[in-house]
């Protein structure tokens, strides 16, 4: 009878449960809406650079039909394969974080590795490298937890994928890549003590870092004067702050309407990547930024409830890092386009232009589903 039921358990699972639906139709609604926005903001200035209007929403929506079709094909997988290539992936991510210095910069930056028509930051690869890797060992080594030597080694990971980012000066990308394994440590179970350190530490850290960006090589320290001063130099570092904040402004409550932004019209630079929301707010004014914005925080909830709900700790942990990395990530393009923060150069998930991104995060999306999917079979 074991043998019987073990094998109608195995089949069950290759054919897969049902996956958590709202979380889908919230993840197909910010695409939907992220596509229209991406449109709207964009066409001027691809008419104006490229001569063609539907120049960069006609490549987003042949990425989007992609990224969902991947999305679907990763939502069938079982998660628990992840566990076996955790350390491979997070190799690959080394190995490809250092090779991003034998292609040629962009932007006077080393942070795109092109080969033919595919065009990726290998920084995307590093933060689903950490979460993978995390969720393995932190579920594999529970009991560990209240060790400093385990904390260490953990810590120690994360400082290599982040030291070699914020060498390419991705500062928003380490402290998008921080954050996430910061948090998969303390969820997975670090003790109070060890989390008292780890914040003096992080202080440390955080000042250390900024010295020696500033200071050493030099990089943020005109974000820095034009983040508490935009006026300070209108033409140069703070003109893109003054124009996001513009476009705020002029949207007022409701907004001039879809597609009838002024400031897009070259005034906010590259309009359709990291300051989209800005023509978001110009557009549908501050209520329809609050729906958008109440969309995300309904999609990181039902995020959070999937990894709840997960059969196990790596599942659990999995989803809630894919979840975390898309929440923190949204509230810190926000805080960049409302001057909130020093502008790092963050996109927003599902709106920014960027067909490679997108598809990565569709198939992490598709990871999350499948972490659903597995829970379903456990209520069945």
């Amino acid at each position: 009878m074991r043998k019987i039921k073990s094998l109608s358990t195995k089949n069950r699972q290759s054919s897969g449960g049902k996956f958590d639906i709202a979380f889908l139709g919230l993840v197909m609604t910010l695409l939907v809406v992220g596509l229209i926005m991406l449109f709207s903001a964009s066409y001027s200035y691809a008419y104006t650079y490229y001569g063609n209007s539907f120049h960069f929403i006609i490549k987003q929506f042949i990425f989007a039909a992609v990224g969902v079709l991947v999305m679907f094909i990763v939502s069938r997988i079982d998660y628990h394969i992840y566990r076996k290539f955790a350390v491979p992936i997070y190799i690959i991510a080394i190995v490809l974080l250092i090779a991003v210095y034998g292609f040629p910069p962009i932007a006077n930056v080393h942070r795109w590795i092109t080969v033919g028509p595919i065009q990726f930051q290998p920084s995307e690869i590093g933060k689903f490298a950490i979460i993978v890797l995390f969720a393995h060992l932190i579920s594999k080594n529970s009991s560990n937890m209240d060790r400093f030597s385990f904390i260490a080694i953990l810590l120690g990971l994360l400082a290599l994928v982040c030291g070699l980012v914020v060498f390419e000066t991705h500062v928003s990308a380490t402290v998008l890549i921080l954050g996430i394994g910061i948090v998969m440590i303390y969820v997975g179970g670090l003790s109070k003590k060890l989390a008292t350190i780890g914040v003096v530490l992080m202080g440390v850290l955080g000042v250390s870092g900024y010295f020696i960006l500033t200071k050493f090589l030099g990089y943020a320290s005109n974000r820095m004067t034009s983040w508490l001063d935009p006026w300070s130099d209108p033409v140069g570092a703070g003109y893109q702050t003054i124009q996001s904040l513009l476009a705020i402004g002029s949207g007022g409550v409701l907004g001039r309407g879809l597609g009838q932004s002024r400031l897009k019209h070259l005034w906010v630079p590259e309009p359709h990547n990291d300051f989209i929301f800005s023509i978001v707010c110009e557009e549908l004014g501050l209520i329809g930024a609050m729906v958008i914005i109440i969309i995300f925080c309904a999609l990181i909830w039902r995020g959070f409830v999937v990894a709840m709900r997960a059969k196990d700790k790596f599942g659990s942990l999995l989803a809630l890092g894919l979840t975390f990395q898309v929440g923190l990530q949204v509230a810190l393009n926000i805080m960049v386009v409302t001057n909130t923060i020093p502008n790092t150069g963050i996109s927003l998930p599902f709106f920014s232009y960027g067909g490679t991104a997108l598809i990565i995060l569709l198939a992490e999306m598709g990871v999350v589903l499948s972490v659903s999917r597995s829970s379903s079979l456990e209520k069945t």
